[in-house]
């Protein structure tokens, strides 16, 4: 049964935040040969087209009524400059019910931001794009001792993302939903990183194994 991986997209999404993510778990390519397949689908408050950051257009393939648990894998949730605004609070209650089903979420950046606004970083290791800046912009946000000075962390089925670390956001959510080889993680993650030929090379052997 092939799994499905949502990327909530809205207006002015950061583009690239989600990109190395998406690639890797809609394509497969250096998946375990056992490991659960994915299909990305994309998600809006409504089936109108957005705008991203980039100026690209996107038609959601459902509208946020439409999402449900089901055969879902993970949630993604890119950044963009409208986070905390109140016109999110029905995703933000979407990812409550993912949650509560055990769900994984993967936030980053300005996304990041909305989950601490809405409390749900209060009680697990997260990060962010800057602590004081954070707290600046949520008055409410009661994490602090949980914040981590991390590009990317884990914390209790959260995954949140520093919006210069979309590498890192990849890395751990592929590693959290165990889809690759710790050697080819490694040498995926290392060949981005460095940009040095022997990764790649690492990486091809990696998948013939």
């Amino acid at each position: 049964m092939t799994k499905i991986a949502y990327l909530y997209v809205l207006d002015t999404m950061a583009d690239w935040e989600s990109g190395f993510l998406i690639a890797e778990l809609n394509t497969g390519r250096a998946f375990r040969k056992d490991a659960e397949k994915y299909t990305v689908k994309t998600v809006g408050l409504t089936k109108e087209p957005i705008v991203t950051m980039g100026g690209m257009h996107i038609i959601p393939d459902i509208s946020i009524d439409e999402l449900a648990t089901d055969n879902t894998g993970v949630l993604i949730l890119p950044g963009g400059d409208t986070w905390l605004e109140s016109i999110h609070d029905p995703l933000i209650g979407k990812v409550n019910d993912f949650l509560d089903a055990g769900i994984l979420v993967a936030a980053i950046c300005g996304a990041t931001m909305g989950l601490a606004k809405a409390g749900l970083l209060d009680k697990r290791t997260h990060t962010s794009n800057d602590l004081e800046f954070l707290k600046s912009v949520c008055p409410n946000y009661a994490g602090e001792t949980f914040y981590s000075n991390e590009p990317a962390v884990t914390g209790e089925n959260v995954i949140t993302a520093t919006g210069i670390a979309p590498l890192e956001f990849a890395r751990e959510v592929l590693r959290e939903l165990d889809v690759l080889s710790a050697e080819t993680l490694e040498a995926w993650y290392n060949l981005y990183a460095t940009h040095e030929k022997k990764y790649f090379y690492a990486l091809m052997e990696s998948l013939e194994k």
